[in-house]
């Protein structure tokens, strides 16, 4: 594993971490060939072409043998993101009804609302400028306060599991995320779309950035622009 690979920085406190995984690329080969009883020893070029074809047509059963387990750090509102793909996925995740360490909040760059009638997402990154600091100031007031209550709520005996609610949706949290590789694919294909959250891009290229190149003809494959988003 270069180490390179290891550990990858997201926004400006949070990362995607490898931790382990199971099988390759020929491990979806030969997940696929089963059904002829059938096995390849070392990856050729049939395997290529047939993972391939097992993405173009869907069959995305032998992608799900495969595991990778990360961890990965990020503001509780991406993590909900995140954790609405449920299929292929488990989690676990860093308790504060059990810990009270210093909370870390994610300081955004700042985008503008979108328009056009848009419900959801952004326009472009605010320029830097008097509106830019007054909304950072804004932001840092009510973080230093949240902070401050949240510590406050611990030092007189008041229990993590209840003092954690005055924190803002920008804390950091992090978990254990184990999943096939057809699920991470699925993942990084919705989430690396330009229309998803910023924030949530730069995790799905993140995660990316490690399974690649522990499944470099699979994930090719599986996010290609042409292969279904069902995948």
């Amino acid at each position: 594993m270069p180490m390179t690979m290891e550990l990858v920085p997201v926004l400006d406190r949070g990362f995607v971490q490898y931790v382990s995984h199971m099988g390759d690329d020929l491990t979806v080969a030969n997940a696929a060939r089963v059904s002829f009883n059938k096995v390849s020893e070392k990856f050729v070029d049939k395997d290529a072409k047939l993972i391939q074809y097992l993405a173009k047509h869907n069959h995305w059963t032998p992608f799900a043998h495969p595991q990778i387990t990360l961890r990965v750090k990020a503001p509780i509102s991406i993590r909900t993101q995140l954790f609405k793909h449920k299929q292929g996925f488990v989690e676990n995740e860093i308790s504060r009804r059990y810990v009270s360490d210093e909370p870390e909040i994610y300081h955004p760059r700042w985008r503008t609302s979108p328009t056009n009638g848009a419900k959801q997402g952004s326009e472009d990154f605010l320029e830097y400028g008097e509106t830019w600091d007054m909304c950072g100031a804004i932001y840092d007031i009510a973080i230093k306060s949240s902070v401050f209550s949240y510590n406050m709520l611990i030092e007189k005996g008041i229990a993590p599991e209840q003092a954690r609610f005055v924190l803002p949706q920008g804390t950091y949290t992090e978990w254990w995320w184990t999943g096939s590789l057809a699920a991470y694919a699925r993942v990084c294909k919705l989430r690396s779309d330009s229309h998803a959250q910023w924030e949530v891009q730069q995790y799905a290229d993140a995660i990316s950035k490690i399974i690649e190149p522990l499944f470099p003809v699979s994930w090719k494959a599986l996010t290609e622009k042409q292969v279904a988003s069902s995948v």
